[in-house]
């Protein structure tokens, strides 16, 4: 796959995941509401990733690195939150960390985070080079 075709994967697919996220949210499945919604960054910054470097990203599921490999500065209201964010990766995949994650995962931490996943993911698509 070139890079183009890699670009529109990311951004086609982050789109799907957010509707995806935003279903979950919608019918209480919180736990993996906060899963697609680090799906979706991590789609958007790996997207960045391709537009600035021009070059495969690294098989990575980090928000951060991604982040800063794409040479991505988040405001600090953001950046805090990110750090966040990249643990409902592992949350949510690993059986050890299911049950706390899920217990954690209530609707009030949910909105929280699915509305700071909105709000990151404008400010990536409005504040970074896109060639779209």
């Amino acid at each position: 796959m070139n890079i183009e075709s890699l670009k529109n994967y990311c951004a086609t697919n982050s789109t799907r995941k957010w509707e995806t996220a935003k279903s979950l949210f919608g019918s209480g499945k919180y736990s993996d509401c906060l899963f697609y919604s680090h799906l979706v960054l991590e789609l958007l910054l790996k997207g960045k990733y391709l537009e600035s470097r021009e070059k495969i990203f690294p098989i990575t599921h980090d928000l951060e690195r991604l982040a800063i490999l794409s040479n991505i500065k988040l405001p600090g209201k953001y950046a805090k939150h990110l750090a966040v964010i990249n643990t409902f990766n592992i949350a949510a995949r690993y059986d050890d960390f299911k049950f706390s994650f899920y217990k954690k995962a209530t609707k009030k931490f949910t909105q929280k985070y699915f509305r700071l996943t909105r709000e990151i993911m404008l400010w990536l698509k409005k504040n970074t080079p896109s060639d779209k």
